[in-house]
């Protein structure tokens, strides 16, 4: 039996496709939601998940950022998949015709301009794919969804208009999930390291936290902030390096870290994905 990967969303979405193209030898396993998909690897229903976690024009997925920390899952690996959005309709549709375009929010955010140029309102639906699933089931000639070419023949829908973001090249950065933590071993290809901490919302805190990344020379490609208690008082972070936490680099501003921050956990040491080398990408 084939090991299945969750993805939140239904066949056809653009998580879907990211499965394909970088686990192909799994089966992928569609979850309503992203806490289904976290919930699938955990309960041994999936080995992996590929989930979402920023898009060159939209940002972040703040849903994804706020689970990952609890999840327990560890981040096995990276995967950044090319998203040229279609605007998809009933046949016979034609695009002057188009008033609302159903799509999951980051799809309409990334569309934002140009749906605003063509007069087309937006309307939030759950995913990408199954826009396109519901605007096929309600055979209105005035209902688009923007999703994925493969979502338009897998629900008979046909493309009005394609590679419609408002910034090109569109990608989206994906994280492997699993239930126990893989590292590569020290020096083996180039790594990103993946961790969360917290610091107190108090003078120079995050200046201190940080500084031993600077005095180490350890590049830091992302760092996200979330308020985490109910007085807005305490911050956590989310940090992308470059590097392994065993590299001596790494393992001494970490320690630092350590001295200012606390609650400092090591998300995941993984394989950074060859995107990075081909276009200079940071996050």
């Amino acid at each position: 039996m084939t090991a299945a990967i969750a993805f939140q969303g239904v066949p056809g979405a653009y998580s879907d496709l990211a499965c394909r193209a970088m686990a192909p030898s799994y089966t992928p396993l569609p979850c309503p939601t992203f806490e289904d998909a976290f919930a699938a690897v955990q309960e041994g229903l999936a080995e992996r998940a590929l989930l979402p976690v920023e898009n060159s024009t939209a940002g972040r997925v703040a849903a994804v950022h706020c689970v990952l920390p609890e999840a327990g899952l560890s981040i096995v690996g990276e995967h950044y998949q090319p998203v040229v959005h279609h605007l998809l309709a009933v046949p016979g549709a034609q695009l002057g015709t188009i008033t609302q375009a159903l799509s999951l929010d980051q799809g309409l955010a990334q569309c934002r301009l140009w749906l605003r140029e063509h007069h087309i309102h937006p309307v939030a639906y759950s995913d990408t794919a199954a826009a396109a699933a519901e605007v096929a089931q309600r055979g209105d000639p005035t209902v688009a969804a923007i999703a994925s070419q493969r979502a338009g023949e897998l629900y008979g829908l046909i493309s009005l208009a394609s590679d419609i973001a408002d910034v090109r090249p569109n990608t989206t950065r994906f994280l492997l999930l699993a239930r126990e933590s893989v590292w590569p071993p020290v020096g083996s290809v180039p790594c990103i390291t993946s961790l969360v901490f917290r610091v107190r919302s108090v003078p120079a805190a995050l200046y201190k936290a940080l500084g031993g990344f600077a005095t180490n020379g350890v590049n830091i490609t992302k760092i996200e902030s979330y308020l985490v208690d109910e007085r807005f008082t305490a911050a956590q972070f989310h940090l992308d390096l470059e590097g392994h936490v065993d590299e001596e680099p790494v393992n001494r501003a970490l320690e630092e870290l350590r001295f200012f921050a606390h609650e400092v956990t090591v998300l995941g040491v993984y394989p950074a994905h060859p995107f990075r080398r081909n276009t200079g990408a940071t996050s």
